[in-house]
């Protein structure tokens, strides 16, 4: 079976969620074959098909190549033409698709055109039954919570035209159904999984001194703002605690960020790190005991799945997959979001509990995550999710 993912760039070092399911599809007899925007030329895992560059002194070979292209290719581009003026698209503008969907259309023998995010699947949606294979798309956090505020009925077309949703949480699903996908729609939940082997910790943490992780760019919807607000709180208490933060971010929201930590007056106590290593990141995870993730938007969140993996106590915000990633009182605590009083108050009477209770719950997080959220069982999820 032959599997064609849509992907804006290469994916990065960084993003196992995609360079595990490239090679668990391949271990297991797939052919996989990339479509990206751009790519990395140390990107080897699989062939990469990158979008057509344009260049002024090229134009002349540019448009043979695309003649060549056309010709060789006409049945594949007549049908989408054919698909494209049945949805009311203007003749220029199917022009422009096939263009810029020249490397994607070209392919042969797909059996599934995968876009790794909905929203790149966009004027895109009649690609895969011009190629004669199924369609499937993803939706992570940002397509189904955040875009669709800008676009509204974005997804109109595209879940008519889908074989397959893929979701990898049971609120983002339901957002999809609030933003149009039918009832009797084809999908398969499919969780991040992180490598339980590498995220491992065989120590017994010490819950007596408080040491505070986050790991997410800094971004307004990661909620640092009111994580700062429930730990300004803390320290009003008395409460003696160092909280750090792993994650780049554009330059306007560090400066933010490190102007709120001067204001809610932890200057002493937050430590920003940047952009970290895998080792280094799981060196954070080492010399920490409590990790805080209170989002105001997450679709899943792999850095939870690590945190617990390591044993860490996790406090979390109910932003979508959160409450699913976290039992609440079983493997961490849910707190509702926007509401940094309450998450001080859940932090401070967890502090108040013995060590005995917050190993016990440490334990069980570790447990679960080996147990539902390991890289092997999303392989084989996925293997699932193109067969049946």
């Amino acid at each position: 079976m032959k599997i064609g993912l849509v992907l804006s760039s290469t994916p990065a070092y960084s993003e196992t969620f995609f360079n595990s399911k490239i090679k668990g599809l391949q271990k297991n007899g797939f052919e996989v074959v990339l479509f990206v925007g751009s790519s990395d030329k140390y990107f080897n895992l699989c062939p990469v098909k990158p979008q057509v560059q344009f260049r002024s002194f090229h134009l002349i070979l540019t448009i043979f190549n695309f003649i060549v292209f056309c010709f060789l290719k006409l049945s594949t581009v007549l049908k989408f033409v054919s698909l494209e003026r049945k949805d009311g698209v203007s003749f220029t503008n199917i022009v422009k698709k096939i263009i810029l969907n020249q490397h994607i259309l070209q392919e042969s023998n797909l059996d599934w055109l995968h876009f790794g995010f909905a929203t790149q699947a966009i004027g895109r949606e009649n690609l895969a039954k011009a190629m004669n294979a199924k369609m499937a798309a993803s939706i992570r956090g940002f397509d189904i919570s955040l875009y669709p505020l800008k676009k509204p009925k974005c997804y109109s077309k595209l879940w008519h035209k889908l074989d397959k949703l893929h979701v990898i949480s049971d609120d983002l699903l339901d957002k999809a159904y609030q933003q149009g996908f039918p009832k009797q729609g084809k999908f398969t939940k499919v969780t991040p999984a992180i490598d339980v082997d590498f995220y491992t910790n065989t120590l017994q943490l010490d819950f007596k001194q408080i040491n505070f992780l986050t790991v997410g760019r800094i971004h307004w919807k990661k909620g640092h703002r009111d994580t700062l607000k429930a730990l300004s709180f803390l320290k009003e208490e008395g409460i003696k605690f160092t909280y750090t933060i792993v994650g780049d971010g554009k330059k306007e929201d560090l400066e933010r960020i490190k102007y709120y930590i001067h204001e809610v007056g932890l200057q002493k106590k937050v430590f920003l790190l940047g952009k970290l290593s895998k080792e280094e990141v799981k060196q954070q995870y080492l010399k920490s005991n409590y990790y805080i993730q209170y989002s105001l938007q997450e679709g899943f969140c792999n850095a939870v799945l690590e945190a617990q993996s390591m044993g860490l106590l996790c406090f979390v915000s109910n932003a979508e997959g959160l409450s699913e990633n976290i039992l609440d009182t079983t493997t961490g605590w849910v707190v509702p979001k926007y509401s940094p009083h309450l998450l001080a108050k859940k932090i401070i009477e967890i502090l108040q509990l013995n060590e005995e209770e917050k190993r016990k719950i440490s334990k069980f997080a570790q447990q679960r995550v080996a147990t539902s959220f390991h890289i092997e069982k999303q392989q084989q999820e996925f293997i699932n999710f193109y067969k049946n």
